[in-house]
Formats: C-alpha cells, structure tokens, sequence
C-alpha cells in the first residue's frame, strides 16, 4: 500500500513538474519573443532617428549651398559693378589728363 501510494505521489509529481516545465518553456518563449519585439522596435527607432537625422543635415545642406551660391552672386554683381564705376572713372581721368595736356 505504502508502495502504491508512493508511486502514486510519483505520477502526481511528474505530472505537476512536467507540466511546470511546460508553463517554463511557454514562459521563456514569450519572453524571448517580447524582447526579440523589443530589439526590433529599438533597431527601428535607431533607424529611423538616424534617417532623420540625415535628411535635416541634408536640407542644412542645401540651404547653406543656396545662401552661398546667393552671396556669390551678389558679390559677382558687386564687383562687375564696381569694376564698370573704376572703367568711368579711369576714362574720366584719362579725358581730363588729355585736355589738360591739350590745355598746355
């Protein structure tokens, strides 16, 4: 009888263990599966901030490249505008360096 019910207790043992292990496994399954969702949402975020990162850079970019090509115009048309004021004022000077050597 006392063999009986040790093999009974046993069976009830094994049972419950093997269930618990079943409950384990289920258990370290999900939560491999959470942190494997986890690392991914991460790697996506990661991604995503350095995507945006980018293009902000990009656009600095561009806009810093349109503000240059813009002052180099500006510069360009100052200096053929001055460039056209220094030709006048040279012909100035030679006419009046002519005239005066005409004078003399």
């Amino acid at each position: 009888m006392k063999r009986a019910f040790l093999a009974t207790v046993a069976i009830a043992a094994a049972a419950s263990l093997s269930a618990c292990s079943e409950k384990a496994s289920d258990s370290i399954e999900n939560a491999g599966s959470a942190i494997g969702n986890d690392l991914s949402r991460a790697v996506d975020e990661a991604g995503e901030k350095i995507d945006n990162g980018l293009d902000q850079a990009g656009r600095a970019i561009d806009n810093s490249a349109d503000s240059m090509g813009a002052a180099t115009e500006n510069a360009a048309r100052e200096a053929k505008r001055e460039a056209g004021e220094a030709k006048q004022d040279v012909g100035s000077a030679m006419e009046r360096a002519g005239n005066d050597i005409k004078n003399e």
